[in-house]
């Protein structure tokens, strides 16, 4: 008599499209949408979209778990020191979305160098006769500031060369090369024509860009958050943004998400997306596709491509 299997289930915390992960599991592991509180009782893995929080009372309704997996590399909602008592790791997917955002960064940029939004603007309402005062400016021989040299920031630098501009890289904790290093954020911004911020969001790095940071960069710098939205004081940006120290600002990342709305939303030289810069569909299918990889390999018994740390 064949002997019987009990299946592993997996269990998707937000949405997750089956078609990305089905063909990586067993014959014995099964996928359920929409779990009910029966099928959070006997999950053995979960699949954990970025918006859904996983605290220690969730943890509690699914004690046969034996793996977290994070779609993308930010853990905040997750509380991983709880997990890690547990014995749960949370296994997450670093490298996934490097190009969407790198890419993402660049075309904050882009929109705002070249005026791309009041110039639609312009032919939109019949103003041709007033293009001549809109400034439009050049990425080539200018000089890119990258303040964290992680897998993103590197991934931006490179695409800096293309462009042909200068970079220059502030990371505490990252091997920079010395032509391109800076030792200080205050060097980095004094030498920057655009900022990129690629800095996790740590007690530390809250408000990272504040009123005194924004003084220390050039007048009529740009300024682009793809990272995460704590990393910069908006109420400081607005006023650099209206006295024109600042003359742009690209936005995907808010804090909270939904952001409320703020007064510099309204500005001609802010570009705003929802953060979707890593979530592009390419990007998407790939850090699901990991997330699941990485939670079969634990329950296998292999170690995963990566874990966050408690």
């Amino acid at each position: 008599m064949a002997s019987i299997t009990t299946p592993q289930i997996f269990v998707a915390l937000g949405s997750v499209e089956p078609d990305l992960v089905e063909p990586l599991l067993s014959e014995h592991q099964r996928l359920i949408q929409d779990p009910t509180d029966e099928d959070l009782a006997n999950a053995d893995a979960a699949i954990v979209r970025a918006a859904y929080r996983v605290d220690r009372e969730l943890l509690d309704r699914m004690p046969a778990l034996k793996v977290i997996a994070r779609t993308g590399v930010g853990t905040d909602l997750v509380d991983v020191a709880e997990a890690s008592r547990r014995g749960i790791p949370v296994v997450i997917t670093p490298g996934s979305n490097t190009a969407s955002v790198a890419e993402g960064v660049f075309a904050h940029l882009l929109a705002l160098v070249k005026k791309l939004s009041p110039l639609t603007a312009l032919v939109r309402e019949g103003r041709w006769e007033q293009r001549a005062a809109v400034g439009v400016g050049d990425l080539e021989g200018f000089t890119l500031g990258i303040i964290g040299y992680g897998r993103i920031g590197r991934r931006v630098a490179r695409i800096a060369e293309a462009f042909e501009l200068k970079v220059l890289a502030y990371d505490p904790f990252a091997e920079i090369p010395a032509e391109i290093r800076c030792d200080t954020v205050e060097e980095l911004l004094a030498g920057s024509d655009f900022v990129t911020l690629h800095a996790p969001l740590t007690p530390e790095n809250h408000n990272l860009i504040n009123a005194d940071r924004l003084k220390a960069m050039k007048p009529g710098a740009i300024l682009v958050n793809c990272s995460r939205g704590g990393l910069v004081e908006l109420d400081a940006v607005h006023e650099a943004l209206q006295s024109g120290h600042l003359s742009g600002l690209g936005l995907d990342v808010y804090d909270p998400e939904p952001p409320a709305h703020h007064p510099l939303f309204d500005h001609e030289n802010v570009v705003l997306t929802p953060h979707l810069m890593g979530f592009t569909r390419q990007g998407m299918a790939h850090t699901v596709r990991d997330a699941a990889q990485g939670a079969v390999d634990v329950l296998a018994g292999r170690t995963p491509a990566a874990v966050a740390a408690p």
